[in-house]
């Protein structure tokens, strides 16, 4: 405690040797010098306590409201057993195994008092675990400036390898990467499609919570974020937080690990924009001819046949990119995915992993689709341009790093991704947005298992934006805290990433980018080179014919007997029928060729419950 009370009081939270000799040297003389009860008040007075407060007073009023001398004896030996952990002991931010060790620590402390006969038995097993006050934001931090302020803090921590201390002992100078106008609009853009449409008396309608983050593929810089209704209503960041699903906005990984590693299929087919999978709903997912005991449904368990890469990618068809997976190998997709800037924390290679089970945040997916959109050289979002320590220059990572994946296979993604605004889940929001000013757009939605998580991540050549929406329990509510379905919310049966997301996602990028510029795509393959309206044919390959009803048990393979050289439409049936159209499949073990029921055309707005949309 006295090595403790002298750095606080005497040195600085600087790491250093240097530091660490004065410590002890003072830290000698003052144990000769103070009473050990003076010590122990030096302490408790200059330590830091978690949002943002040093020393009882400060901690006392952020905590419980009140000044330390009006606490209670409960309340007290909270604040004494937050010192060890200030951050992860913060009842307000705690994850469920925090909440569990300050409880602890706080029973840990009260006994003790009972041993040293500072409190009687009786008080002791009367009291109750006191929980604190929600944090409130500091002055000139209402709004988004407080998630600004936290967003740019983490960075900082983050580059520099600092502890909350050290920063939160000042001496900083920071300067932000945000473009005020962009701020604005992105404020504005979710207030307008979002936050009119809720009504926060209703309870599907106050579980809903939104996260944005704007970034420069060219040089990484945040443009614009969004992290909530404000601190002091909602104090997780929103736009940085990781512990929700990205669902099907983690397909275009798949794809690109496919791409990158020049996979193939089971059947020895290489994998490509216009290569053939099976749709079929509930398909068990087979890797080396073996079925792995994973079989998704599609959204709202449509099945549909034998459909290209193309448009599995438009409808988000979770067969196809549950087998695609398998075809390329767990492990590398996930490789793929850090090498594209997700956190690898989460990323275990498990199957269910290709429905984007693993958590993610806003600020994480704009940093991944910016690496797509910048050609595969790897783009770290950065909110802050610059850091001087007592006018001193602090250098900082570059933003813009290594060739991660090659530039075929990230412009092969995002010409794959432009047919999802031109003929997929983002059709209605985004390609037939008035706002739309001519701006080239490739995009993903995702909508999460029981719908607790909407996305819309997407760019145009200059600017990436990834918007999530997060099911949530309200403030002062008893599902506080809890992740929840957003069904209902809207008036909407279901959230789905093509409605919310898209929308506010459309205003924003519509009014912020440029309407001239175009993606320079190094590829021949995808919507973004080909026309929408069939199947990409494989430059490489011969055309293959729309198949007839299979007169062997099917595999995975198109039929080797073509007829007339078209492709399966993905917008609408084709020119010319098949002579015979094949029944339903009996055994959805095995693939069915044929093509999906144009009597029963796709809802672009609708989300499947399981990890797509």
């Amino acid at each position: 405690i006295t090595q403790q009370y002298v750095k606080n009081y005497y040195l600085t939270q600087d790491q250093t040797v240097t530091r660490k000799l004065k410590e002890m040297v003072i830290s000698l003389k003052v144990d000769r010098k103070k009473s050990k009860n003076d010590i122990l008040a030096g302490y408790i007075n200059t330590s830091f306590y978690g949002r943002g407060s040093w020393g009882i007073q400060a901690a006392s009023q952020a905590y419980y409201g009140k000044d330390a001398s009006k606490l209670s004896v409960a309340q007290g030996a909270y604040l004494a057993a937050l010192l060890q952990a200030p951050n992860q002991y913060d009842w307000a931010v705690a994850s469920d195994t925090g909440k569990q060790l300050v409880k602890q620590r706080w029973n840990y402390v009260l006994d003790n008092m009972v041993d040293m006969h500072w409190l009687s038995a009786s008080e002791r097993q009367d009291m109750k675990f006191p929980k604190p006050i929600a944090p409130k934001a500091a002055a000139g931090l209402q709004g988004q400036e407080g998630y600004l302020y936290e967003a740019a803090k983490a960075q900082v921590k983050k580059d520099l390898n600092l502890t909350d201390e050290q920063f939160d002992a000042g001496g900083y100078t920071i300067t932000l990467n945000i473009d005020r106008k962009k701020q604005k609009q992105l404020e504005k853009s979710v207030k307008e499609q979002l936050t009119d449409n809720l009504d926060a008396k209703k309870k599907a309608d106050s579980r809903v919570q939104a996260g944005a983050v704007s970034v420069d593929p060219k040089t990484g810089k945040v443009l614009a974020l969004y992290g909530g209704p404000g601190l002091s209503k909602h104090y997780v960041n929103n736009a940085t937080r990781d512990d929700y699903q990205p669902a099907s906005t983690f397909k275009p990984i798949i794809l690109a690990a496919a791409l990158e590693n020049k996979a193939k299929t089971q059947t020895g087919q290489s994998i490509k924009a216009s290569t053939i999978y099976d749709g079929t709903s509930k398909r068990p997912v087979v890797a080396d001819g073996k079925k792995v005991g994973f079989a998704p449904p599609n959204e709202d368990k449509h099945s549909y046949g034998p459909v290209s890469v193309q448009t599995a990618t438009n409808k988000s068809i979770n067969s196809v990119f549950a087998q695609m997976g398998a075809d390329v190998g767990m492990d590398q997709v996930m490789a793929t995915a850090k090498k594209l800037g997700m956190n690898d924390d989460d990323l275990k290679p498990y199957f269910a992993q290709t429905l984007g089970t693993m958590g993610a945040s806003p600020m994480e997916m704009a940093g991944v689709y910016a690496t797509l959109d910048n050609h595969g050289k790897q783009v770290t979002p950065q909110i802050v341009k610059s850091v001087s320590k007592q006018g001193q220059q602090v250098e900082l990572p570059k933003a813009i790093g290594d060739q991660v994946i090659s530039r075929g296979a990230a412009d092969s993604v995002t010409s794959v991704l432009t047919g999802v605004v031109d003929d997929g889940t983002a059709q209605t929001s985004v390609r037939n947005n008035p706002a739309r000013d001519g701006q080239k757009v490739a995009g993903k939605t995702g909508t999460s298992d029981d719908n607790k998580s909407a996305w819309f991540t997407g760019y145009t050549p200059d600017l990436v934006t990834s918007v999530g929406l997060f099911g949530e329990g309200a403030l002062n509510t008893s599902e506080a805290g809890k992740q929840l379905s957003m069904k209902g919310a809207g008036g909407l049966p279901r959230v789905d990433g093509g409605n919310f997301p898209a929308k506010i996602w459309a205003q924003y990028t519509f009014n912020s980018s440029s309407p001239n510029k175009t993606f320079d795509l190094d590829t021949d393959m995808g919507a973004g080179v080909e026309p929408t309206t069939t199947a990409p044919i494989t430059p490489t390959e011969q055309p293959q014919d729309t198949p007839t009803a299979p007169t062997r048990t099917p595999s995975t393979k198109p039929p080797s007997s073509p007829s007339t050289p078209t492709d399966t439409p993905t917008t609408g049936p084709p020119t010319d029928n098949p002579t015979q159209t094949p029944d339903p499949p009996t055994d959805t073990g095995s693939p069915t060729w044929g093509i999906p029921d144009p009597e029963n055309p796709i809802d672009g707005n609708n989300d499947n419950g399981r990890g797509d949309d």
